[in-house]
């Protein structure tokens, strides 16, 4: 395996491996990791991310998995990096971590098999899909301001290339402590039964992401807070939380709300309802009252 990263390095954007502590660049110029400004790992031209894909997540929203994957789409505008800002708008109150695992596309895909997908893969990188669910209501079905707000894709440290992701742990951690912790053994699609799903349709190119889902637990978190992903093999992406300078303009747009579906979602399903629980009719399963 080896692993890729992206720095300022003097100022400039340049890719560098990593050589135990140290990052080396192409003409020789050695950056020791503790000092590096990270950026992300690549430059997509898309980011797209499945809803549900590890069964602890769904049995949190006692749902079933769906008979097969959906997706949603993150506006490269959301992209982030290791170490940098996670900004909650100022007015809000419901962002959540969702620890993840990231692929990164390396040749240009278009109409293959899971069992050729691999060949189309880079490498993979950890990612944070965070989900600001004050805009749950309004946006539920597109996720656009959900999961696409600026600085809501945190992708990092760097790109590994030849990890076997069979059988991994991937932990999320909040000030220290585990919030989230699995194995991709959990998972029901595979990172190339994603990738070949994907491409039937929509051409995949060099640097696009693809995130993998996340597993249970994924909880609010607030300004202050340091939020660490960590997966086996590709290493830890840390980010901290901050509060937004000004405050969701009130002269135009849907406004955060913390309505049931709201406070539901961003609490894993732990809240009182009445009568049933069936998936609601958006992406995100739910509980619904019963008529």
């Amino acid at each position: 395996m080896s692993e890729f990263r992206r720095i300022l390095l003097d100022g400039y954007p340049a890719l560098v491996e990593r050589h135990g502590d140290v990052l080396v660049a192409g003409d020789g110029r050695v950056t020791a990791i503790a000092d590096a400004i990270h950026l992300p790992p690549t430059e997509p031209s898309k980011i797209i991310a499945v809803h549900l894909n590890y069964t602890s997540r769904s049995d949190e929203f006692m749902t079933k998995l769906p008979p097969a994957p959906t997706y949603f789409h993150k506006p490269i505008t959301a992209l982030n990096s290791h170490d940098a800002a996670v900004v909650r708008p100022s007015g809000c109150k419901w962002l959540n971590y969702e620890g993840e695992i990231v692929i990164v596309i390396g040749r240009t895909c278009r109409n293959v098999a899971p069992s050729e997908a691999g060949d189309y893969i880079a490498g993979y990188t950890v990612g944070n899909d965070y989900g600001l669910h004050d805009f749950r209501d309004t946006d539920a079905g597109s996720m656009l301001r959900v999961k696409g707000s600026d600085t809501l894709a945190p992708v990092g440290p760097g790109l590994v290339t030849d990890w076997d992701f069979r059988n991994k742990q991937i932990q999320t951690r909040v000030n220290g402590q585990v919030k989230q912790s699995s194995t991709t053994a959990e998972m029901e699609w595979d990172m190339h039964y994603l990738v070949a799903d994907i491409a039937r349709t929509i051409t995949l190119v060099p640097g696009d992401l693809l995130f993998s889902g996340t597993p249970a637990f994924s909880r609010p978190v607030q300004p202050g807070d340091i939020v660490e992903v960590e997966v086996e093999g590709l290493g830890t992406l840390r980010n901290h939380i901050v509060e937004g300078p000004t405050p969701i303009r009130t002269d135009v747009g849907a406004q955060p709300t913390e309505s049931e579906e709201v406070v539901s979602t961003a609490m894993g399903g732990d809240w009182e309802f009445r009568g049933i629980r069936t998936p609601s009719k958006d992406l995100y399963p739910s509980r619904i009252e019963e008529e």
